[in-house]
């Protein structure tokens, strides 16, 4: 299967799907943190070459429930709205198979309810991160190793230049277990 795993810079959803023998392709306006196909670059100009499946990790800033008090101002400045309209952007993109995945946000309200939520401690880290999937001809990822002593750590995470950078890292266990189940 040819798949753009879109804003995705860690690499780490691209190489999972490379590991089972798909042209799996990241893209992000960063750099790629591990060698590897990637585009640097907007994703909305790769959209319509053929892709067979999207995996799409939009920004949250904007979006995420967990910076409601930012809402207002990002409201009045289309920050929010700008964000808005990417995801549904993404979530039309003339692709057969989409997952766009993003923490609980405003995603749910103004646009559809997510197909699923997850957690970490569902894919063998004990860790607690709530994140919705709004899926198009996929199945719901099943849990593959459910862990105990979870907790809060992505949402503990001390002030840092790349906090915003590891919080947005998916979980290899997520990874994985989105190659094995949608391949």
């Amino acid at each position: 299967m040819k798949i753009l795993i879109a804003c995705e810079y860690s690499g780490a959803v691209r190489d999972a799907f490379i590991k089972r023998g798909h042209d799996a392709i990241s893209c992000d306006i960063l750099p790629t943190e591990k060698p590897g196909p990637h585009i640097q670059g907007d994703v909305t100009e790769v959209l319509n070459q053929g892709w067979d499946m999207m995996i799409a990790f939009p920004p949250c800033t904007h979006l995420a429930v967990s910076g409601a008090r930012w809402f207002k101002e990002k409201q009045a400045d289309g920050r929010q709205a700008k964000a808005l309209d990417f995801v549904r952007l993404l979530m039309d993109a003339p692709i057969p198979r989409i997952a766009i995945e993003n923490p609980v946000s405003i995603i749910s309200s103004r646009i559809r309810k997510p197909d699923q939520t997850i957690q970490p401690w569902q894919f063998g880290h004990g860790e607690t991160k709530r994140t919705c999937l709004w899926l198009k001809n996929l199945p719901k990822l099943t849990p593959t190793n459910i862990v105990e002593g979870r907790e809060q750590r992505i949402w503990k995470m001390p002030p840092s230049v790349d906090r915003w950078k590891e919080r947005s890292k998916t979980y290899q266990g997520i990874a994985e277990a989105m190659a094995q189940q949608w391949s």
